[in-house]
């Protein structure tokens, strides 16, 4: 796989049937390894490791419903009273995130609500925050640690 812009992390790979497998340790099984889900994991062990997220309070791939059309949210981070804070949308490195990758997680932004927003293709990261009350928004340097949320 591909060396991303992101620390690298031990992962326990598994080959089955010919298919490259990586343990997810947040649904706590083998997904197949996707060049997508190279950048979920690597982007969710950052989180967990580099700026405090609490494993428990994230949610990868958590069925939400958007104009009556059921969506799957690469993941949600939650605040520790249950309220989503953050959304993060993970792309193949061989993906330009562009205006359509930003519509995509601004229709599930339109569900959730929430003041945080992350695009990464492992490459490039762009982070936003949103002023629910006015709508404004503005892209940050850095990710916020979760006591930021």
């Amino acid at each position: 796989m591909e060396k991303l812009n992101l620390p690298t992390y031990n992962f326990r790979i598994k080959e089955e049937n010919g298919v490259t497998q990586i343990f997810d340790e947040f649904r706590k099984k083998y997904i197949n390894l996707s060049p997508e889900e190279w950048v979920r994991q690597h982007f969710l062990h950052f989180l967990v490791n580099e700026k405090s997220y609490p494993k428990g309070l994230m949610l990868v791939e958590k069925e939400i419903l958007v104009n009556g059309l059921k969506r799957r949210p690469d993941l949600v981070v939650y605040s520790k009273n249950g309220k989503a804070r953050m959304i993060v949308e993970f792309k193949s490195p061989k993906v330009k995130v562009d205006e359509d990758v930003f519509f995509q997680i601004a229709m599930y932004n339109k569900k959730l609500q929430v003041p945080f927003l992350i695009l990464s293709n492992g490459l490039e990261h762009f982070c936003a925050k949103i002023d629910l009350e006015s709508g404004q928004m503005k892209y940050l340097k850095d990710f916020p640690l979760y006591s930021d949320l």
